[in-house]
């Protein structure tokens, strides 16, 4: 099973966005895969305001924790490099989708995902989101870590 699909498997157990896409990665981090899912549970439904889309939350926290960087001893310049990956995660989700809110990526469901997504023949809404975030994320982790 690839990444994409244990996100998918993870949002069919009624796991929200953002759980599902945090868990996916929980192979790659130090924290157990329920922690993951605690840390997440919050952050389904835009944290419940409509907002930042939970696949995003999701695939920006996998990150943070993959690539964190020294965060104790250089905690301005870790900020600065995650931020720069949140904000290219951001840039790439949105050319694909039009846009990062979860309110209205679920009124406009403007779905173009890549042929990998395709493939997996994803069809619900917030699935082809999460593993799109997942896919992005994995390209910016294969980027970093070459």
């Amino acid at each position: 099973m690839n990444r994409m699909e244990k996100a998918n498997a993870y949002h069919e157990r009624g796991f929200n966005c953002c759980q599902s896409v945090l868990a996916a990665f929980s192979d790659r981090y130090d924290i157990p895969e329920e922690t993951a899912l605690r840390i997440g549970a919050g952050f389904g439904g835009g944290a419940g305001t409509g907002e930042l889309c939970g696949a995003i939350t999701g695939a920006v926290m996998a990150l943070d924790l993959i690539l964190g960087g020294d965060v104790t001893s250089e905690p301005v310049k870790a900020k600065r490099i995650a931020v720069g990956r949140a904000k290219e995660l951001q840039k790439q989700f949105a050319e694909q989708f039009g846009a990062l809110r979860c309110q209205e990526l679920l009124r406009n469901e403007r779905e173009e995902p890549s042929e990998a997504v395709k493939a997996l023949g994803l069809t619900k809404h917030c699935a082809v989101m999460i593993a799109s975030a997942v896919e992005l994320a994995e390209n910016i982790l294969n980027g970093e870590e070459n």
